[in-house]
């Protein structure tokens, strides 16, 4: 299972912190990523990070202004957005599955198995 929580409407210019949080699955490895979807528009991905490793991936065109990081004790991943455009208004879902090439999310070669509820975030 996977909660997302954080989300929020904010002016442009400002921050918001996303957080999701696992539980329920038996990988030992895997990989928790971050999405959105404005309406009408397809699904992006944003971020990915390998939680054993650490290892990260940001969608080349946010990577200035959007961070993904973790906290393993709590089973929870974060993405910090900063310098919110209207643009980034979308319901952002959280994602994991098995460690499995996860960075091809982004280019929306493979998609994760599970997924959260989403959150949105709205920027005037």
């Amino acid at each position: 299972q996977l909660v997302e929580s954080g989300g929020g409407s904010v002016q442009a210019g400002g921050s918001l912190r996303l957080s999701c949080a696992a539980s329920g699955h038996t990988y030992s490895n895997y990989c928790m990523g971050w999405f959105r979807q404005a309406p009408g528009k397809e699904r992006e991905g944003i971020a990915v990070i390998y939680t054993q490793r650490g290892t990260t991936f940001v969608t080349p065109s946010l990577k200035d202004r959007f961070t993904i990081s973790q906290d393993n004790t709590k089973k929870t991943v974060y993405l910090q957005m900063n310098s919110l455009k209207p643009d980034d208004t979308a319901t952002y879902y959280c994602a994991a599955d098995e460690e499995d090439d996860c960075e091809w999310w982004l280019l929306a070669l493979k998609e994760p198995n599970h997924w959260g509820q989403g959150t949105q975030v709205t920027v005037s």
